[in-house]
């Protein structure tokens, strides 16, 4: 037995054990791409390099093992800047995007490639769940959005952009509205004041997170702009007051005729936690309420929402004038996290946004790729015209055509979650074009997509070990090297008893299974 210290804290081991071993029998984790604990190890991601004090020397701890005195640690700055250029090393050389173009441009954020994959398969209430993760009104906003999702559609290169809009209002309309699971009550109030799209998301998503939300509104009925400005043949009433009732459905408390005047709206202070305010006219809003303003609107932190007075939040348009009422919805949805945070005593930060790899346009060689997960044909429009929606079957037939350019290992790609962690720069190292993405779909069960891959080697040394009579093999030399199927042989060939296994081993989204997402 060895004794050795880890961020200075004592620990006694088997010699022959490794560093990262050692870490993790003290409950550190150091972060790897390239180690799996049913294999033998080599040194290749270069993410888990730690610092020997006493030589001080930053060494791979996946392969060196623990030596007598060693003083290690693992949280440095050093340390950490080392691990960021090994990341963003990997990043130069990995081709794909994380998010889907659409759901990267939409405002609200929304998963779009999923709520496609799901009206494709049938399932239109899950469908509908999905899409009220993020946008609070989908049948009204599928009436009136300018649809900016549609704008950054891979499918647009190819031919013609999904009917991105036309689906979400196919399944507001036809979907059953997701059950309101009850929540355990934070205790905390907070007062919304106006009821139109900003104000309602907000108070949704509030309001489902445990917090009693008191909406008020002006107006007698709940709705603002979309109510009073927007013609019947467009957006019927029904429809609206139809996704207005749900989400007063949830328990939101909407008190409506009231007009909040200066004295009132220190009375609210002083009743509720925090206040968000969305009221939609920036005229006298900023004196009335005594907050930081300029001519365009009340000044509020970009990403938190956070006014001047710390318990009030601002959306919509007393921030800036818009008409883009997706954008007051996802506004909503965002100042949710924030309250969220400030009620519980932390900095509030907003919505978190993870590291997300991009493609940028794509080219004419990627065209093929992309279809074989996809149906040919221009994009379908509502056989009956005019203010119409989707039939089942057209709503089933254009949501085949989505692309499924969001990568299946979104969730839990550790090449995109420790590119988040240590802040990476993708661009950092980019010295070329990037490569064509290429899609081997010729497997029952994967996907291989070997832009995506860092040469790790699991998947070649996990076929080794389960003996595969083809597997995966170190194809080239150098910088060329790629990861591929000895002898030019199918997929199919070299995964036939692994699959499963190599996919749930792939550190990134390179090799997945086909119905993972």
């Amino acid at each position: 037995m060895i004794k050795l210290k880890i961020n200075n804290k004592e620990i006694q081991i088997e010699e022959g054990t490794s560093v990262m071993k050692a870490a993790q029998q003290l409950g550190i984790d150091i972060p790897n791409l390239c180690w799996h604990d049913e294999l033998e190890h080599f040194t290749s991601c270069m993410l888990c390099m730690v610092k020997d004090r006493s030589t001080g020397r930053l060494l791979p701890s996946c392969s060196v093992k623990a030596l007598e005195g060693m003083d290690i640690v693992t949280d440095e700055e050093e340390v950490s800047e080392s691990r960021k250029m090994a990341l963003e090393l990997l990043l130069s050389e990995h081709t794909g995007d994380c998010e889907a173009p659409c759901q990267v441009a939409c405002p609200a954020h929304m998963n779009i490639p999923l709520m496609n994959r799901l009206i494709a398969a049938g399932k239109f209430d899950e469908s509908l769940e999905i899409v009220k993760r993020d946008i609070v009104l989908p049948a009204v906003l599928g009436r009136i959005c300018p649809a900016p999702c549609e704008g950054a559609c891979h499918r647009k290169t190819v031919d013609q952009p999904v009917s991105i809009c036309l689906l979400k209002r196919f399944v507001g309309d036809e979907g059953i509205q997701p059950k309101i699971i009850p929540v355990k009550k934070t205790g905390k109030k907070v007062a919304v004041i106006g009821a139109g799209p900003a104000g309602l998301a907000a108070a949704y998503y509030l309001q489902l997170k445990g917090v009693q939300i008191s909406l008020f509104d002006k107006n007698e009925k709940a709705g603002g702009l979309l109510r009073t400005e927007i013609n019947d043949e467009v957006l019927p009433k029904e429809v609206l007051d139809k996704e207005i009732e749900a989400i007063l459905n949830t328990g939101v408390e909407f008190l409506g005729g009231k007009e909040i005047n200066a004295e009132m709206f220190e009375t609210l202070k002083t009743d509720f936690d925090a206040i968000v305010l969305a009221s939609g006219t920036v005229s006298e809003s900023s004196e009335k309420f005594n907050l930081n303003a300029t001519p365009k609107g009340i000044v509020a932190n970009k990403d938190s929402y956070q006014t001047s007075d710390e318990k009030v939040f601002a959306i919509g348009n007393v921030l800036r004038s818009s008409r883009l009422a997706v954008r007051s919805v996802g506004q909503g949805k965002e100042v949710a996290f924030s309250v969220l945070q400030y009620l519980n005593g932390e900095s509030p930060k907003g919505e978190p946004r993870l590291f997300n790899s991009r493609v940028g346009k794509l080219v004419a060689a990627e065209y093929a790729e992309y279809l074989k997960e996809s149906v040919e044909g221009k994009r379908t429009f509502p056989e009956k015209g005019g203010y119409s929606g989707f039939s089942k079957e057209e709503a089933i037939a254009e949501a085949k055509r989505c692309l499924h350019c969001d990568c299946r290992a979104i969730d839990d790609c550790k090449l995109r979650i420790y590119s988040d962690q240590y802040k990476a720069d993708q661009k950092r190292f980019k010295t070329s074009e990037r490569r064509s993405m290429t899609k081997l779909m010729n497997h029952g069960s994967v996907v291989y997509e070997a832009q995506k891959c860092i040469k790790c080697g699991i998947c070649v040394r996990l076929t080794e070990k389960y003996t595969e009579r083809f597997g995966f093999t170190y194809i080239g030399r150098g910088f060329d090297v790629e990861i591929g199927v000895p002898f030019n042989e199918e997929l199919e060939k070299g995964l036939t008893e692994t699959a499963e296994k190599v996919a749930a081993g792939c550190p990134t989204g390179a090799i997945s299974l086909k119905n993972s997402r």
